[in-house]
């Protein structure tokens, strides 16, 4: 018997309504309050059925229901109010910028994934839902940026739990048809679609587009009839499927990005690639340079990492693709051709300076080579990224590793609550989440009346309680759990309890079991008849971490213990819906990694949005956030060596801070039954979110330190016919062709020991053989600092030397003054870099020391 064909039938939307299909197609809904409660207002719980998802909703909603709006008046008012608000935030002109871009001159942001939005689920975590809040911003502020992924057509794994709790994964598949894309089309108005070329293949992709409200986001799928079926994988799951997968999913999204931009007639001035699975772009961007523009690798390379920016996230190595050599040497093959150099060189891109043939290709190393302008995403992280990756620039010292930070911010809007949009419409102004950073906008957040503030808070616990109540409830369902089970869920949390939540990914250093290490105390404190605390707890464990697995399991089962069953909720598939409502609605988030390995975490920055205080370690973001009047440290920012010390140490530092502070200070009620010490806290964690840690200030500073200097770098290189860039690839020649005959001698000076005080020069010297080069190509300081007891320099001062004496040959002579400013011991040596901008004083390989000066 032949299958029956299924078709699906949508209302028609009357024409008066046509503008509720404008506005599912376009994202900026999902950020704006009154856009989400147009759509909520037509049928609640429908909406909630159809996961929040627009497009879903309107193909659901009774052509009935459709016909009776258009006579609502009040209706009619709200979608016409949204209406002029999406043509002047998305349509219309952009706020006057700082900096005025050319119309050609676009970023482009690379990420693997993208959190916009629970509807569209093309993301696994924190690294995706930083890119969203990225688009969102730069979309409010109007910045020229387009973005490209890959549209994965199964996305992250969706999660449930067994009896015993412990975790299976299903890789449902998403509904293309059910999510607010359009496919791109050419100028022949065929659907666009591109090719990868390898090995013995070809890969071809289709492109998509999902519009975030000014910003449009590409999205290639390797879903196509071209594709054998083995290539149909590339796309299917986002960090799905084995290395060879991986490898091609990378390929696609850099290769294959590059190409749909050019395809597009998209030339972006800057590329900016969020961690290094999409660094392959270099590679593609260099032959585009070289084809367009009709120049050589040496000049394109120039033109290429001056103008690409690279963001690392991870602070742990594992976090780092790398391949394999054999494994990535024939997917080289078809590059080496376009770019005219061998593999081998293009491999070494891929490694740490000098390393061996051997060593496997890193995609972050391939970043690190390829951009000017590279950052961490914390201060902290700053400094351990500088430190994991100080292989790239041997002889480099620590501190002047080119590896700055930015430290991440969260889209406000995305993320609070409506009660909180009310009062800051109320009390900051209609327009507050486009100035987060303004001044007098803490002073606004202090005057919000404590009473109405309070009122919020219980609204978002009572909510967060009920939704918890009813996924766990659903959850018991679906594991057969006795009708007894499910009527004890009906009453499981209490909405006027201490409410503390821990959701993130379960990852061993993340430590989610640290709270339960003393069974005994946290008991206490849960099944207090005075003062109860209760957790709700989500995450997902990767598929292949079967310790992150089990941490979920043991906490599965601790929840199941009497006298604590259902004050311990865990929330099965952890998604953004989830964490919107554990976010707006916790009193207390908690963050327990081990530091230095959270590189900076949202979430916190998120709840503390919402008036929650944070008890964390001091890791990530919170080092730079955490004050005492807004939040609790568990330590004091120690580093440990025996983790189970360090565990038993901070548990127990844990604990106190909840048994001491925290739980007494929520429960201490004024006479109108408010807890004001912990309201203050409240607006002081609110303050420091809203006004530093908002997406917006993440942006500007992205654009200020990286973006606005790379477009005038690209304006520079490029006038008259790339001269500027063919004067870099002739400079670098030179100095590849003569840095081997470069030495510097150990420097001599005039100072008598015995006699320096503070306020006392000396005079440093000493002879640099430059072979070919010149004086004014070159950069020769005198490198001075304390000295510790293992004789390694700190607190490193330079001073730059001059030319005094030409003695022939290639030898010149180099002096300077050092001034004494402080007492101490200290080292003392001289060294040598190339003449030129920050690229060509940083670049790997080229600084020559008289001694060693760690």
């Amino acid at each position: 018997m032949n299958k029956l064909q299924i078709f699906d039938v949508a209302p028609a939307i009357p024409e008066k309504l046509v503008f509720l299909e404008t506005l599912a197609h376009n994202l900026w809904w999902s950020w704006n309050y009154d856009a989400i409660e147009l759509f909520r207002r037509i049928d609640r719980e429908l909406w909630k059925q159809t996961g929040h998802n627009p497009v879903l909703f309107l193909q659901r909603i009774p052509q009935t229901n459709l016909n009776e709006l258009i006579s609502d008046d009040s209706f009619m008012a709200h979608l016409e109010r949204v209406r002029t608000a999406f043509q002047k935030c998305v349509l219309g002109p952009c706020e006057k910028m700082p900096f005025t871009y050319e119309k050609e001159e676009v970023i482009a942001y690379f990420s693997a994934e993208f959190g916009l939005h629970e509807s569209v689920p093309l993301f696994a975590g924190g690294l995706g839902v930083l890119a969203g809040d990225h688009l969102k911003a730069a979309s409010n502020m109007g910045l020229p940026l387009v973005a490209v992924s890959l549209l994965y057509r199964h996305g992250y794994f969706r999660q449930q739990l067994n009896n015993d709790g412990w975790q299976q994964e299903s890789y449902p598949p998403n509904e293309i048809q059910n999510l607010p894309l359009t496919k791109v089309k050419d100028n022949a108005g065929n659907h666009l679609t591109i090719g990868v070329p390898l090995p013995d293949d070809e890969l071809q992709a289709l492109v998509w587009k999902v519009q975030v409200g000014r910003i449009p986001l590409y999205l290639l799928d390797a879903n196509v009839p071209e594709n054998s079926p083995e290539l149909h994988q590339v796309t299917a799951q986002l960090y799905g499927g084995g290395e060879q997968t991986r490898l091609l999913q990378e390929l696609l999204l850099g290769i294959g990005g590059m190409r749909a931009l050019a395809a597009m007639d998209i030339h972006p001035a800057v590329c900016h690639m969020n961690e290094g699975h999409s660094a392959f772009i270099s590679l593609e961007r260099l032959h585009h340079l070289m084809s367009r523009h009709n120049m050589n690798i040496d000049t394109a390379l120039e033109v290429v990492r001056r103008t690409n920016v690279f963001t690392t996230h991870t602070p742990v190595p594992a976090g780092h693709d790398e391949f394999p050599v054999e494994m990535v040497q024939p997917y080289l093959k078809p590059l080496q051709e376009r770019l005219g150099v061998d593999a081998d060189k293009i491999l070494e891109w891929g490694r740490p300076f000098d390393a061996p043939a051997k060593t496997p290709f890193s995609m972050t190393a391939l970043a690190l080579h390829m951009a000017q302008d590279c950052n961490g995403v914390s201060e902290l992280h700053g400094q351990v990224a500088r430190r994991m990756w100080q292989s790239i620039w041997p002889g480099k010292p620590e501190h002047e590793i080119p590896i700055a930070h930015i430290t991440n911010g969260v889209h406000t809007p995305s993320w609070i609550s409506p009660e909180h949009v009310l009062l800051f419409d109320r009390y900051l102004g209609p327009n507050w989440y486009l100035h987060p950073g303004r001044a007098g906008m803490a002073a606004r957040i202090d005057k919000i009346p404590d009473d109405e503030l309070w009122r919020a808070r219980q609204l978002c616990r009572t909510r967060l309680v009920r939704e918890s109540r009813t996924r766990f409830i659903r959850q018991l369902t679906e594991r057969n759990a006795s009708r007894t089970e499910i009527e004890q869920a009906r009453t499981s949390l209490d909405p006027n309890a201490l409410t503390i939540g821990f959701a993130r990914r379960f990852a061993a250093y993340k430590r989610a079991t640290l709270i339960f290490r003393d069974a005994e105390r946290i008991e206490a404190m849960l099944s207090s008849a005075e003062r109860p605390i209760q957790l709700i707890i989500s995450g997902k464990a990767h598929p292949d971490d079967n310790d992150g697995k089990e941490l979920i399991r043991r906490i599965i089962q601790f929840s199941q213990r009497a006298g604590v069953n259902h004050k311990i909720l865990f929330i099965e598939d952890y998604n953004i819906d989830i964490a919107r409502v554990m976010l707006q609605g916790v009193d207390v988030w908690l963050n327990t990694p081990r530091r230095p390995q959270e590189a900076s975490g949202t979430s916190g920055m998120k709840a503390a949005v919402n008036g929650a205080l944070n008890l964390s370690v001091l890791d990530g973001w919170w080092c730079e956030g955490y004050d005492k009047k807004r939040g609790w440290s568990i330590g004091h920012g120690e580093e440990y060596e025996d983790t189970e010390f360090q565990d038993d140490i901070e548990s127990k530092a844990m604990y106190t801070l909840l048994e001491d502070q925290i739980v007494p200070l929520f429960y201490q009620r004024s006479e109108e039954q408010i807890p004001l010490d912990w309201v203050h806290m409240m607006k002081e964690a609110m303050k420091m979110a809203f006004c530093h840690f908002s997406s917006h200030r993440m942006l500007r500073e992205y654009e200020t330190s990286f973006y606005v200097p790379a477009v005038q770098r690209h304006r520079d290189l490029q006038i008259d016919d790339w001269a500027a860039a063919h004067g870099l690839a002739q400079l670098q020649e030179r100095l590849r062709q003569n840095w081997q005959t470069v030495s510097i001698e150990t420097p001599t000076t005039d100072m008598q020991p015995e006699r320096l005080r503070v306020g006392h020069t000396f005079r440093v010297a000493t002879t640099v053989h430059l072979g070919a080069l010149q004086p004014n190509e070159v950069v020769v300081q005198c490198y001075y600092g304390a000295l510790h007891l293992s004789a390694a320099m700190s607190d490193a001062h330079t001073q730059e030397m001059t030319s005094v004496e030409d003695l022939g040959n290639g030898k010149h002579r180099y002096e300077c003054t050092v001034r004494c400013d402080q007492t101490g011991r200290f080292g003392l040596t001289a060294r040598i870099m190339p003449q030129g901008d920050a690229w060509t004083r940083n670049q790997p390989g080229y600084i020559i020391w008289a001694s060693d000066p760690s």
